[in-house]
């Protein structure tokens, strides 16, 4: 009877033993696993039903059937239902309401999606996933219309444009150009007005610009700005290179920023005219293209005029080539108005701003930035001293500066630039009285006056 004994406690035991692995194997089998499928509605909360609906649903299992409905106060409507035979992977859905419900005037639907996969958890039955979002109807596409803009715009240059932009769920706003640049506004005067400058870069030959309107529904609007095209030429200069200036600035500037010791000549100088020129502008650019949230008022500029009876020694928008022993080995764009007056000349500020960056930066040498508003910068570039730091406020006259040849500088000068949200402008427009007057100030006293009115 012992031995029966034994033998019984031995079979309880083997099938304890066979019942813990089973649920061990259950447990950590990827055919048993119990992860519900993953359901993702992408929505702001906000939804024209003309427009589709993205819907992903994932599992590691694979699905095997899913659904989507849209309830409108008592109405239910099937978006789309699916049966597999075989698990699938993720389906990415993007979905339409019926054109029946178009019409509908329930200001927002319940969307519900159910999806249930191939696992072998839950009896055999798989694991299932609910997921239920409200989204508010929005089928108005936002209000956009031009208030006031500067006549045209010369190539190279700039231009102001004020506008009214409405949408109670306005999302994105902001001007797209046929350059790929996107100018962001800044709010004007009074509720739901807008005011941006924009610039027409010197190395595109074409341009155009419109306000997009975007709300949290997806609703889009585009408005075009209608500005008459100045095309203007610029100098093509072909430079040649000696081995005396090869072998002088450019080499201590290259093996000063890191470029090797054994590089050639031609190699120091695509360095530095290529690779420094780029990681400065990067910089500059990234710097430049800052704008201001707050609401402004208005927008009054005294003409810039950097240096005192300085002499233009080379100009904006110049398209370099440069060869060596006959051959185009590099090219550049000048995109600043370089002047000089005497060594070390004086360089002060023509109008109030905020110092942005007062430091050193690669072939630009010294070099402040100073943001005077609504996107727009001056930059001083190959400095001998510096009298300010970044944070400072400068004021009408102030002297922020000497000139030098600091950086890629062959002589004693200013490299005066001027940006627009992160964009080389001609600096001349800028120094001109009268062009301020007529693309800036009058359009913002049109403006006033046009807003004034509708209110």
């Amino acid at each position: 009877m012992r031995k029966k004994g034994k033998g019984s406690s031995f079979l309880v035991m083997v099938i304890f033993l066979g019942l813990i692995g089973g649920g061990i194997y259950l447990y950590t089998s990827e055919m048993f696993e119990r992860d519900v499928p993953e359901i993702t509605i992408e929505n702001s909360g906000y939804w024209n039903p003309k427009e589709p609906l993205s819907i992903t649903i994932d599992d590691q299992s694979g699905l095997l059937s899913y659904s989507v409905k849209m309830q409108s106060g008592s109405e239910t409507f099937d978006l789309v239902e699916e049966h597999f035979p075989m698990p699938q992977d993720k389906q990415e859905l993007r979905l339409k309401a019926p054109r029946r419900a178009f019409g509908l005037k329930s200001e927002s639907v319940t969307i519900t999606v159910e999806a249930s996969d191939a696992s072998k958890w839950n009896f055999m039955a798989g694991n299932r996933a609910y997921k239920q979002v409200k989204l508010h109807v929005d089928k108005k596409r936002p209000s956009v219309g031009v208030i006031s803009n500067s006549y045209k715009i010369n190539k190279g240059g700039s231009a102001l444009v004020i506008f009214k932009a409405e949408d109670e769920n306005l999302d994105e706003l902001y001007i797209e150009t046929s350059a790929g640049k996107r100018f962001k506004p800044q709010p004007f005067y009074k509720e739901g007005y807008y005011i941006s400058l924009l610039a027409w870069p010197v190395q595109k030959s074409g341009f155009r610009a419109a306000i997009i309107a975007t709300d949290l529904a997806g609703n889009h609007t585009k408005s075009n700005i209608p500005l008459y095209l100045k095309d203007k030429k610029y100098r093509l200069s072909k430079i040649k290179l000696s081995d005396k200036f090869l072998n002088g600035k450019v080499s201590e500037l290259a093996e000063e920023y890191g470029a090797a010791e054994d590089m050639d000549v031609i190699s120091k100088f695509k360095f530095v005219n290529e690779e420094m020129r780029a990681k400065n502008e990067v910089l500059i650019h990234k710097i430049t293209s800052k704008i201001d949230t707050m609401q402004i008022d208005a927008f009054n500029m005294n003409i810039f005029y950097p240096l005192k009876n300085g002499k233009k020694v080379a100009s904006f928008g110049d398209h370099r080539l440069y060869s060596y022993n006959g051959s185009q080995i590099s090219e550049s764009w000048h995109l600043g108005l370089d002047l000089a007056n005497v060594k070390m000349g004086k360089i002060k500020t023509n109008n109030p701003a905020e110092v942005v960056f007062a430091e050193e930066n690669g072939i630009y040498g010294n070099m402040p930035i100073l943001a005077h508003g609504l996107g727009l910068y001056t930059l001083y570039g190959h400095c001998s001293t510096l009298n300010i730091q970044e944070g400072d406020h400068v004021n009408t006259g102030d002297h922020i500066a000497n000139t030098g040849r600091s950086g890629y500088a062959m002589g004693d000068h200013l490299h005066f630039g001027v940006l627009v949200q992160g964009v080389e402008v001609r600096p001349e427009e800028w120094m001109d009285k009268q062009w301020i007057r007529l693309n800036i100030t009058d359009v913002i006293k049109e403006a006033r006056k046009i807003i004034d009115r509708q209110q």
